[in-house]
């Protein structure tokens, strides 16, 4: 009896599908199962697509492609249409891929089957409800693995998937390194079962070596099975106990990057249906742990430049505390531009001098990172020649200015390179001794400082304009003293804009922080600045950061050592140059925050309005600039207001009779009604033109 009429007597039809010709051929059998006159017949892939429900057309498409991919059998249950849309019957069909090349033909069976009696659960997991939990669990499981940022937490993932029907219950990951597989991690295991398979050459006789190094799966359904194919190991897989297993190559871009072993404590066939959602597992997986390489490396290569660009602060210098922190922004590489520096300077008497730096060059890059290690080095061999604030900006300027001229080509393009770049710095050189600060600015946020009586005041200083836009800028300095107790801070922008804020917002969230200091250390004070900005923890830079941040933050605190026995003046000191009216308003502010507890509301806005009167007579009488020192004294319980406005004209001022139209002349008249004292004194070059208010005792309206 021929082979064809044995299947046609077990209801059993034969078919060839040509891949590259898209032809169809079918034997009599399977003609008629599919609904077609019962004879042998040639087909268009589509016609014989028409006869299948599209649902498992989709089905079997995916299941085809597997098979090809692994050299297995390619087995699914179909649904067989009439022309007008009705189920006709079920079959099931089983075919195996012959490669020719780069296509392939499908040799195979199609057998009709009963389908379950409704209220009888299906024998078979290739259901519709089966189908749906598979789908439904892929979709959950490629979103977590998506939202996985670490290799650790892709292992964490891995190990929670309970897969439809045949959840492992023993996992493990195999990374390729060279011609050696390690296991990265593992589940279902005790610790130290891992060691024999620790570290295994490509050659050894381990399911997950043959798989990587193949790059095609290993289903092994019994211990039977194991045992035949690799009796080597098979000892070693013995003890735990398993009975089915699965070795899936991990292949991302065409690269095998390891194996994925899912072991069962029960048996497992490995339908396609299975091993279709093994392969998709498999598939995302690898992905994943690429992306989190990719991540891990990008971490440890930006921790790496941090380290290198941040330096340590070094052993403690008597007399003083320092303190700082650098959050990196979030997303890419996560190094900047902004950096902080403290350099021992030479010479110098008694306790010597150090320098404070803190700068922000443009960008949020590596470029801007590598510009910012060549501006610190610049700087700190400027400084370490012994040279004075202002001339080591006007230097670091110069020398920006000339990196920037590098940027561009010789057509004069300044694009290949991202174009110049400018960086704003703030430089202070501290006289341990005396605690005199003398300061240079480059387009740079203000300093603060925290008095002894938790006054907190930005301290205006002078400035020219960012470092590497002109190279014959110059730099004023500033003068100030930080007293035993005081507390000094410098930061970037990024601590005080993140969230929403402008520079005066963010300096007022920053002043309530440091005036709530309650005596803590400063590296606690630091991790609350920066905390307070975005959250916690995020001042630690050795690890991942959860939060996109929007700007890179660089602080540093400095905190003289001691305190007086009372509470010395409350002093703020600034210069209004001429070429600044604007810092007119910074003046009147000043005052205000010096003023912030003072208990008569109307004297602080008589204050504010006398030392805006005195400002303005100087730069418009006067070719100066304005110098205002302003001094809260405390005096057998009560409180004293002085306020002196020095210039460098020797011209003293006299009391007017302004009409009531006069735009001026008001000034000695105001200070002569508001003022408990006032004067102006003559001095060697100059004059000073002062006035006193006397707080009010508690209880008095004043």
């Amino acid at each position: 009896m021929r082979t064809e009429d044995v299947l046609a007597a077990i209801a059993t039809g034969l078919w060839r599908w040509d891949n590259a010709s898209g032809v169809v051929t079918l034997d009599a059998e399977a003609a008629r199962l599919l609904g077609l006159p019962a004879e042998p017949a040639r087909l268009t892939e589509a016609a014989v697509r028409s006869r299948f429900h599209p649902v498992d057309w989709n089905e079997i498409d995916g299941v085809v492609h597997l098979a090809v991919a692994e050299g297995t059998l390619a087995e699914a249950r179909l649904r067989i249409m009439d022309e007008q849309g009705r189920v006709l019957r079920t079959v099931r069909s089983r075919s195996k891929p012959l490669i020719e090349g780069d296509d392939y033909q499908l040799v195979g069976t199609l057998q009709e089957v009963a389908e379950p009696q409704p209220g009888t659960a299906a024998s078979t997991p290739i259901t519709g409800d089966w189908r749906r939990s598979r789908e439904a669990f892929l979709l959950d499981a490629g979103r977590a693995l998506a939202e996985a940022r670490s290799t650790a937490e892709v292992l964490r993932v891995a190990a929670s998937l309970s897969m439809p029907g045949f959840s492992p219950d023993g996992l493990a990951v195999f990374g390729l390194a060279g011609d050696r597989l390690t296991i990265i991690g593992h589940h279902g295991h005790s610790e130290g079962d891992e060691g024999p398979f620790t570290s295994m050459t490509l050659d050894t006789d381990y399911p997950a070596a043959e798989a990587a190094r193949t790059g095609r799966a290993i289903y092994l359904p019994t211990p039977e099975e194991y045992l035949r194919r690799f009796p080597m190991t098979w000892p070693l897989a013995q003890r735990f106990g398993r009975r089915s297993w699965a070795f899936v190559p991990l292949v991302v871009a065409g690269r095998t990057m390891g194996a994925w072993m899912a072991a069962f404590k029960h048996p497992v066939a490995f339908t396609p249906d299975e091993r279709s959602v093994l392969t998709t597992v498999a598939r995302m997986l690898a992905q994943a742990l690429a992306r989190a390489g990719v991540a891990e490396s990008e971490r440890e290569l930006s921790l790496g430049l941090q380290r290198t660009m941040m330096p340590a602060l070094g052993p403690g210098i008597p007399g003083i505390h320092v303190a700082a922190r650098y959050v990196p922004t979030g997303g890419g590489l996560q190094v900047g531009g902004d950096w902080y520096d403290m350099i021992r300077l030479p010479g110098g008497s008694g306790a010597g001098r150090i320098a404070l730096v803190i700068g922000d060059v443009q960008g949020h890059d590596v470029r801007a990172a590598g510009l910012m290690g060549q501006l610190r080095i610049a700087l700190r061999a400027y400084a370490s020649e012994g040279h004075r604030p202002d001339a080591v900006l006007s230097r670091a300027s110069r020398f920006l200015y000339g990196v920037n001229e590098g940027t561009v080509g010789a057509d004069g393009d300044d694009t290949a390179f991202g174009g110049p770049r400018f960086a704003t710095c703030l430089y202070l050189e501290v006289d341990l001794e005396s605690g005199t600060v003398e300061i240079a600015r480059a387009g740079h946020p203000d300093p603060a400082v925290r008095m002894t009586d938790g006054t907190v005041l930005l301290r205006p200083t002078a400035g020219g304009l960012p470092l590497g836009i002109d190279p014959d800028t110059d730099y004023p300095t500033t003068r100030l003293t930080l007293e035993p107790g005081e507390t000094l801070m410098i930061c970037t922008d990024g601590l005080l804009e993140t969230g929403g804020h402008d520079l005066d917002s963010g300096w007022e969230r920053v002043r309530k922080l440091l005036e709530a200091d309650g005596g803590e250390d400063l590296e606690a004070l630091a991790d609350r600045l920066v905390e307070a900005v975005h959250g916690p923890g995020s001042h630690h830079t050795t690890g991942p950061l959860a939060d996109r941040r929007e700007d890179d933050i660089a602080v540093l605190l400095l905190s003289r050592q001691g305190a007086a026995a009372l509470p010395g003046p409350r002093r703020t000191m600034m210069t209004v140059a001429q070429a600044e009216p604007e810092r007119i308003a910074a003046a009147r502010e000043q005052l205000r925050q010096l003023l912030h507890d003072w208990r008569d509301e109307d004297q602080v806005d008589s204050a504010v309005l006398m030392v805006s009167e005195m400002v303005t007579n100087v730069l418009v009488h006067t070719d100066g600039d304005a110098l205002l020192v302003a001094e809260v004294v405390c005096a057998e319980g009560s409180r004293r207001l002085r306020v002196e406005v020095a210039d460098a004209s020797d011209e003293l001022p006299h009391k007017r009779h302004p009409g009531e139209m006069a735009s001026s002349g008001r000034g000695l008249w105001l200070m002569e009604m508001l003022a408990h004292a006032w004067g102006v004194d003559p001095r060697g070059e100059g004059k000073s033109i002062w006035f006193e208010l006397h707080e009010p005792p508690p209880g008095d309206g004043g």
